[in-house]
């Protein structure tokens, strides 16, 4: 069986690893707003102790118009935004999912592919060196 998106215009993620994604055959290595509708922003925060209300904030206003959910990529590891750093979605009523990076980018492309508004906010945090 084939799949296909039902949405073909919407940005999909064709592979990621614990600090990079690829969107097309664009390769990003800094955390990222990606929107359904192909909308892309640097999110400048390289650490998850730097989030904040605003960092969060900015996925309301990538898109034309608010998302249906923001899907937040915490990283390699599952951590929660405090809440008072999710205020602005909650006030907007658009829906938060927190996911560790590789959950969030098959939910956000699977989301996508059904054609609905949503948006990525992906955590990528350098990984330390192999010793």
């Amino acid at each position: 069986m084939k799949f296909q998106a039902n949405s073909p215009d919407a940005s999909m993620i064709q592979a990621y690893g614990p600090d990079w994604l690829q969107v097309g055959q664009r390769r990003l290595e800094a955390s990222v707003l990606l929107g359904s509708d192909g909308a892309m922003a640097d999110w400048a925060c390289d650490r998850f102790d730097a989030l904040n209300a605003d960092l969060f904030a900015q996925t309301l206003s990538l898109m034309d118009g608010p998302p249906e959910v923001v899907v937040f990529g915490s990283g390699t590891r599952l951590r929660f935004p405090r809440p008072q750093w999710l205020r602005a979605l909650v006030d907007a009523r658009v829906g938060v999912e927190t996911m560790d990076l590789g959950a969030a980018c098959r939910t956000y492309n699977i989301l996508a592919g059904e054609g609905r508004r949503v948006v990525l906010a992906a955590l990528l945090e350098p990984v330390p060196p192999s010793t």
